[in-house]
């Protein structure tokens, strides 16, 4: 499911990109600081296709990154914990039971010798 969402989340983004780009430049932002009629929240309100568009792009994108973060978060609440309890044994249990060798003591490298 995750793997889908993540598609749909590359193609959104891709789409999204395009209809920006397509739409008129205007160097007034969203025309906050000239009161321009063109603003998103002006007297006019959001007209023209492409700006409904972008707007649907950005709900859906909104909408499906929540999906995603969810469905990821649900697929992967394991715990690593809950992994090494019932997990098996590292060495198998055999009928026979040999005696393990006693490991070698362990040998420090001899300190370098000083020359004068």
């Amino acid at each position: 499911m995750t793997s889908t969402l993540m598609i749909v989340q590359i193609i959104l983004a891709i789409v999204i990109t395009i209809a920006i780009l397509l739409q008129k430049s205007s160097s007034i932002g969203l025309g906050a600081y000239s009161g321009s009629n063109e603003s998103l929240f002006g007297a006019k309100g959001p007209t023209g296709f492409l700006s409904k568009f972008t707007f649907t792009l950005a709900l859906l994108f909104v909408i499906n990154t929540l999906a995603l973060g969810y469905f990821y978060s649900k697929e992967n609440s394991a715990s690593v914990v809950d992994l090494a309890t019932t997990s098996k044994p590292a060495v198998p249990a055999t009928a026979e039971k040999k005696a393990a060798p006693a490991p070698a003591a362990p040998v420090a490298p001899a300190a370098p010798a000083t020359q004068k």
